[in-house]
């Protein structure tokens, strides 16, 4: 056993550093691939390395890591698998921000220079990304660490294409496309968050070819009209019956285009009839598919009108509208505008506007992969935890939409298809040298990148080797648990289930956990934008990882979001001093040979009580950790070592061991200090892994770790339920008596006389065993335990407990007349503001006047007062 003296005080800069260092050179967080033991699993949510990690890392990380360590210490044989993602859109759009302040765009580097430029900031990022992980003590096995684009996950992304292409479930198309102007290029629906908007609806004339009168439509968005190809009604819109077939005349553009009848059209909504715009409008692409409508694209990508919208070629989007409104004015065809509120969809990632553009893309078919997934998560394979989350799964699978792969930027994985002159597309692995239709070289790879998501679907194989059939893969897929917010569930975890049942024909995990966000103390979002943001870096250097860890880990409940408050770090660091100066006081009662055996047979009350009390504490923590509520393990650990362990029984263990007791009766009090401090710092490993390694490696001791040291588990044996009860009666007596001294505020070196009526003789008993503990703690000189009392004592304070009645006599303890005349005192004062209270409150002015809640205020304060008084009669009448 090493030097077992503690530091006076806890310094978590000293400890941390150490321990994670010594744990690394160790290769304690390396999997074994041991084929005797169960695997658990976890691949790691890949932060992007687009800059540092966040509180929500932070908690994901936290998570992740307790439920790895403890089932490292069950036995398992665990993989925490590391890695990064390169966030194709995300961190190219950082290294532009970099290039701008350089005067620079990417174009100005070319294509080559720029990835060369963005790999940098990679590596600048990724070594950034993981000596906050270090800090944090997150026990990944960075052996395997593996990027989104290394060349083995490459492999995996052209493979999966190169199938789903093969397959059908992969095409190029002509397509209606989310796109970010700001971004340059084409975004899948989820990508794209839509935010209520006030806006205004335009009502335009399209008047009839034959001059028979005109036709009303309403738009938010009419610069678009430029590019309209038709107008739709509802084909049983009595309206509208006699003009379906006949044209219109588009407004501003001179051009004939047909109404037509489609079962889309809503005929509540503003005239009944609306504008159809193929180019821009996914629902209007879609009637213009079903109708064989041209399409016409009148807004270009950067925003700004194109060709096709005439005079209006080269304004910006939101000119344009403005331009087209006033010319409609102009030409008679305004019928009005109204304010109208819609939802208008934003770039998830620069928050502009988002331009529904007709675009060349690829695309992924998602019905035939969304069925399987479907089936998994509603048969149990796959579990949401909290099972809510499982109803916002299945409502977004099961209505489903083609995804959109491609992406028109420079950064991530490169489509596998090339072009020949001839015309054909040649999709493959590997480049090909020649066109196998023509024979032609002169081939070209389209220039877009997959999106991000794509490579992240394949995480939980693409990292253990697939598509090479590795030992890793076949010893640790599936994996076990995946732990990740709510807000990627669309995104990623959906997908991975989709890639993982098409590629592996298997689950790529059982259970999800989802976890909120992490807000700051009013409840808002940490953004840069409102400076509320909190560097987890910041709270490791000041507090530790540890006293992070347990305020996240108990601020949580899963699937909600959480306030990070000072008040909780703090707490969290007092918890972490409690524990070292707890451990310290063990540490320097053991005595030269510390016991290294409990014997239960030579056990007072105190111990069976903290025995049995710990055997609980083990039980509930096992049974909350089982159903994922590691919150509230985290805060039934601390309640035990704070409470009972702390408070009671280490002021318990002073009475032996610091009294003229035999060194067996020592040595027994010792034997359950180390037992249960030794097992609880197990228990509390995974949530606070540095503290508790140092004072596990101090204490009597088998092993090189606490974590591989076996997982606490209940015991039967260290069931004393009597022993209990009983010490829980000597407990609440002595909480009893120490409220009662406070009430006449006697210093706590003051000795008192304590008598109690016992109702039974099993009562009288347990409080006869408690006496020297009451004695202690209670600061009692006498005590008097009494069947029956010969007269209620008189000028005492008195409590109930149970079937105990407890009474402290003041006689020689206080000048009774002074405290009297004290009370009177407060009640004097007490009576005047009860009456001024419900003076207020019969005073119907006010109760009209006053807000409700300053009304409820009074009413409140009034009983309070009412209370106190009451109190106050109560202990007059018991001095007299």
């Amino acid at each position: 056993m090493t030097d077992k003296n503690l530091a006076p005080v806890y310094n978590p800069a000293e400890v941390e550093e150490r321990l994670y260092q010594a744990w690394l050179q160790q290769d304690y967080f390396k999997a074994p691939r041991d084929c005797s033991k169960e695997t658990f699993t976890i691949v790691i949510p890949p932060p992007n390395v687009t800059g540092s990690l966040h509180m929500g890392h932070a908690l994901d990380n936290t998570i992740q890591d307790i439920l790895i360590r403890r089932k490292r210490m069950q036995g398992f044989d665990t993989l925490w698998l590391p890695g990064t993602d390169h966030a194709g859109i995300a961190t190219q759009i950082k290294v532009e921000e970099h290039l701008a302040a350089e005067g620079l765009t990417r174009y100005d580097l070319g294509r080559e220079k720029f990835i060369e430029r963005v790999w940098q900031w990679k590596e600048d990022y990724h070594q950034r990304i993981i000596s906050q992980l270090y800090k944090l003590g997150v026990s990944c096995d960075w052996s395997r660490e593996r990027f989104t684009m290394d060349e083995g996950c490459s492999e995996a992304v052209r493979q999966v294409f190169v199938s789903l292409y093969n397959k059908g479930l992969i095409y190029r198309s002509n397509y209606i496309i989310n796109w970010c102007p700001r971004c340059h290029t084409a975004l899948s629906d989820i990508e794209v968050e839509h935010e209520e908007t006030e806006g205004t609806l335009t009502y335009i004339r399209y008047p009839l070819v034959d001059g028979e009168g005109y036709v009303v439509v309403a738009t938010t968005r009419p610069e678009t009209m430029l590019g309209d190809t038709a107008v739709a009604v509802h084909p049983q819109d009595t309206r509208y019956q006699t003009l379906i077939g006949k044209e219109v005349l588009l407004p501003l553009m001179n051009r004939k285009i047909p109404i037509i009848a489609d079962d889309y059209v809503d005929q509540e909504f503003g005239s009944g009839a609306v504008k159809v715009t193929p180019a821009h409008d996914p629902n209007d692409f879609a009637i213009a598919q079903r109708h064989q409508l041209p399409s016409v694209v009148v807004i270009a990508e950067d925003g700004t009108m194109t060709e096709a919208a005439g005079k209006y070629a080269g304004l910006d989007r939101y000119e344009a509208r403005k331009q087209v409104v006033t010319d409609l004015a102009a030409a008679g065809v305004l019928l009005r505008t109204e304010e109208h509120q819609h939802a208008v969809g934003h770039c998830q990632r620069c928050h502009t506007v988002i331009e529904p553009l007709l675009s060349k893309q690829w695309f992924v078919r998602m019905k035939p992969l969304a069925e399987p997934a479907i089936q998994a998560v509603k048969n149990g394979d796959i579990q949401f935890v909290p099972e809510r989350f499982t109803k916002i799964y299945l409502n977004w699978v099961e209505n489903i939409r083609d995804w959109c792969i491609s992406r028109q930027i420079w950064w991530g994985h490169r489509i596998p298809a090339w072009y020949c002159e001839c015309g054909e597309t040649i999709v493959a692995l590997e480049e090909p040298q020649v066109c196998p239709h023509c024979g032609g070289k002169a081939l070209h790879q389209d220039e877009d990148v997959l999106d991000t998501w794509f490579s992240s679907a394949l995480w939980p194989f693409s990292t253990l080797g697939w598509p090479a059939e590795t030992a890793d893969l076949a010893h640790y897929y599936p994996t076990d648990v995946l732990v990740t917010g709510y807000d990627i569930i669309y995104f990623w975890v959906a997908r991975m289930i989709f890639m993982g049942l098409e590629f592996m024909r298997e689950k790529p995990f059982h259970t999800v956990y989802i976890h909120g966000l992490v807000r700051d103390a009013q409840g808002r979002k940490m953004s840069k934008s409102l400076g509320n943001g909190i560097d987890p870096l910041e709270i490791i250097e000041q507090y530790g990882a540890d006293t992070l860890r347990f305020t996240l880990i108990t601020g949580q409940a899963p699937g909600n979001d959480q306030r990070f408050r000072q008040e909780s770090v703090d707490n969290s660091r007092n918890f972490a001093n409690k524990i070292w100066n707890a451990s310290r006081f063990v540490l320097m009662n053991l005595g030269k040979s510390a016991p290294t055996e409990l014997d239960l047979t030579a056990l007072t009350d105190a111990e069976r009580w903290l025995l049995h009390r710990y055997n609980q504490t083990v039980g509930e923590v096992n049974r909350l950790l089982d159903a994922y509520e590691l919150g509230e393990a985290a805060r039934t650990i601390y309640e035990f070592l704070w409470s009972d362990f702390c408070d009671w029984y280490i002021e318990l263990a002073k009475i032996p061991l610091y009294a003229a007791r035999t060194e067996a009766e020592k040595d027994t009090v010792r034997a359950v200090l180390t037992y249960v401090l030794e097992r609880t710092l197990r228990l509390l490993h995974p949530f606070m892994p540095f503290i508790t390694e140092e004072i596990w490696q101090k204490l009597p001791h088998s092993g090189e770790t606490i974590m591989l040291a076996p997982w606490p588990t209940y015991d039967p044996a260290l069931e004393f339920p009597d022993a209990h009860d009983r010490m829980v009666t000597v407990m609440e007596v002595t909480r009893t008596v120490r409220y009662l001294r406070s009430e006449v505020q006697l210093p706590p070196g003051k000795k008192v006389q304590v008598i109690i009526k016992a109702d039974s003789e099993s009562s009288l008993q347990t409080l006869a065993a408690g006496e020297a503990v009451l004695q202690k703690l209670a600061g009692l000189e006498k005590l008097t335990v009494l069947r029956e009392l010969p007269e209620q004592p008189k000028q005492a304070l008195a409590a109930v407990v149970g079937d105990l009645e407890v009474y402290l006599p003041l006689q020689g303890l206080i000048d009774i007349e002074q405290e009297i005349k004290r009370l009177e005192k407060e009640l004097q004062k007490l009576e005047a503001e009860v009456a001024r209270a419900e003076g207020k409150l019969n005073n119907q002015g006010f109760l009209a006047k006053a807000p409700q809640q300053v009304v409820a205020a009074e009413r409140a304060k009034a009983e309070s007062y009412r209370l106190q008084r009451d109190k106050i009669r109560e202990r007059i009448l018991s001095l007299r």
